[in-house]
């Protein structure tokens, strides 16, 4: 299935949830009991959601940057730990 009808499908499904939830709501507020109402659920979920090797070979190839791992993660690690010394020698001075 291609990405743009699972992502008009997906959108579809909460669509319907949705609407479903505001007639579940409309029912309770006009007294009809909570307890009695059926709540609606997915009736429908993307494949990698019922195939678990899907969801594993997805899961691989997308390459997530580890942020600790970047220039800039460790520059403003370091900025960080300048201004709490710059800080704490302040407390000693004063």
């Amino acid at each position: 299935m291609p990405r743009a009808d699972v992502r008009a499908h997906a959108h579809n499904e909460r669509h319907r949830v949705h609407s479903e939830l505001h007639l579940v709501e409309e029912a309770v507020r006009h007294g009809l009991e909570p307890l009695d109402v059926e709540e609606p659920g997915p009736e429908w979920k993307p494949v990698h959601h019922h195939d678990a090797e899907v969801g594993l070979e997805k899961s691989r190839r997308t390459k997530s940057v580890k942020h600790w791992k970047t220039k800039e993660w460790k520059r403003r690690k370091a900025n960080r730990r300048l201004r709490a010394l710059a800080w704490d020698r302040l407390a000693d001075a004063g």
